[in-house]
């Protein structure tokens, strides 16, 4: 039997070796430690932190970050995610108000909500993801709300809460093709993921549906194009694709780093299955530019009506 030992000196070095269209530019830092700042001062947590985000520094640098509510232990063991894992503390109700107050100090137009998951609350959360968008509704510079929801085990009622509360954006993603979730997300189910995203469409058509994956796990491309059909039965509006990157050597390793002509590649074929938008390359992120992205979406859909009679 093969020692571990080689093992780790290879995920090493792919942690390491990376190919030279993944490269991550380092901004000016003055803003970004003054976000850091603020973040720390009203105790909140951002997923640009926690999953250790390659874009944390182009984000942080231009004043922005995607939120984390709820606390920073996640009660499921996804094997691709940097965050905590374990028992996390009951939530902090008055977290939505300091979200809200965060964001006006960031001067936000677009803010970007997510959560752990946390399947040891009855409505996984839900409560409060509702009262964070509502607190944003309450400022008036902020013109859009997007949240990156967990699949709260399948609760109708808890998704009632969010899609009541009306933001403009809701994401869910499926993260991997259906044959790789045993492997990478042990405790979600693709169907159920489909599902959610169903149900926002069917109970408000005009909340915009989003959803990413994650690729180099070792999927094939005829996997990736049948999980494309599968979100556009549930009419999802947006795809985002990325590349996987190992977090540390106890996560899954990268089975293969995909070349940029490949998601240009998966970009085009979105297009072609009726997505609205496609937000694919190596270093995007469900919440990377969400405010570019959702304006380019806008322009797009305003070309297209010119062209109609």
């Amino acid at each position: 039997m093969e020692s571990p030992a080689p093992l780790k000196r290879k995920e090493e070095k792919l942690l390491k070796r990376k190919p030279p269209w993944i490269r991550i530019r380092l901004p000016k830092t003055g803003k970004m430690e003054g976000v850091k700042k603020i973040l720390r001062k009203y105790k909140l947590h951002t997923v640009c932190e926690e999953a250790k985000c390659p874009n944390i520094c182009e984000c942080f640098s231009k004043g922005t970050a995607t939120f984390m509510i709820l606390g920073n232990i996640c009660t499921r063991n996804c094997a691709f995610c940097a965050v905590k894992k374990g028992n996390p503390l009951p939530p902090d109700e008055s977290e939505p108000e300091r979200v809200a107050e965060v964001s006006k100090k960031l001067g936000l137009r677009y803010v970007v909500i997510t959560s752990v998951t946390r399947d040891d609350l009855e409505d996984g959360g839900a409560g409060i993801f509702e009262k964070c968008i509502k607190e944003l509704r309450k400022i008036e510079s902020v013109k859009g709300i997007e949240v990156l929801i967990p699949d709260f085990k399948g609760s109708e009622e808890a998704l009632e809460k969010v899609i009541r509360a009306k933001p403009t954006v809701i994401n869910h993603n499926l993260e991997t093709v259906r044959r790789l979730y045993p492997r990478v997300r042990p405790m979600a189910d693709y169907e159920r993921s489909l599902e959610l995203l169903k149900r926002v469409k069917e109970t408000d058509p005009s909340i915009i549906t989003k959803s990413g994956i994650m690729v180099g796990l070792g999927e094939s491309e005829e996997e990736i194009v049948e999980l494309m059909k599968d979100l556009r039965s549930v009419n999802c509006d947006i795809i985002t694709i990325g590349q996987y990157l190992q977090p540390t050597r106890n996560h899954l390793p990268v089975e293969r780093f995909i070349p940029p002509e490949e998601f240009k590649r998966y970009e085009e074929i979105a297009y072609s299955m009726g997505f609205k938008l496609a937000f694919c390359a190596p270093l995007v992120r469900s919440s990377y530019r969400a405010e570019e992205s959702l304006n380019l979406l806008r322009e797009r859909e305003d070309m297209s009506s010119e062209v109609l009679p």
